[in-house]
């Protein structure tokens, strides 16, 4: 975990210590660009972005104890930005996309990407990240109580999905 002197040290500009911010969280906020584009090149350009932006934007924080919530919610812009490209290019170009039906990961994660991107994005941070619904509602700046509502409505949604594609 990142200590608050080093987020402060960061948040002031010292490049070692915003290197070492973005080294300390490399694995998780890697892990959380591959839940959203699913696939690794698009996930380290989407690190890559990440870093850029850090550099730029940093001294934007106001309190050093939220880096890390900081760090996630730019990359998730980033990966819907990115998301929401990939749709224009596939719609643009008309590319099919096949996929073995036996695959059940990949037929979950088409269920998913059926949800709206909020609905998606709760159920990512969630349940591929294992984040509690606290540290959800912190990055989705909103009370914990939607957060739990608006899960129990995502899953409903998605359980409606699994029962429509076994039918």
């Amino acid at each position: 975990m990142v200590s608050i002197e080093m987020a402060k040290r960061a948040i002031t500009g010292d490049e070692e210590a915003i290197v070492a911010l973005l080294k300390v969280n490399e694995d998780k906020l890697y892990r959380i660009a591959f839940a959203y584009l699913r696939n690794e090149q698009d996930a380290i350009e989407a690190i890559q972005e990440l870093t850029y932006r850090t550099f730029k934007k940093i001294h934007t924080v106001k309190n050093p104890a939220f880096i890390h919530t900081w760090l996630v919610r730019i990359l998730i812009n980033i990966c819907l930005d990115m998301k929401k490209k990939q749709v224009k290019l596939i719609y643009k170009e008309s590319i099919e996309i096949s996929y073995d039906p036996d695959d059940k990961q990949l037929e979950m994660a088409n269920l998913i990407e059926q949800l709206p991107i909020e609905q998606q994005e709760l159920i990512y941070l969630k349940y591929f990240q294992d984040l509690k619904n606290d540290e959800i509602a912190k990055i989705k700046n909103i009370p914990e109580g939607t957060v739990k509502s608006r899960l129990h409505a995502t899953l409903k949604r998605l359980r409606k999905l699994i029962g429509k594609e076994e039918m």
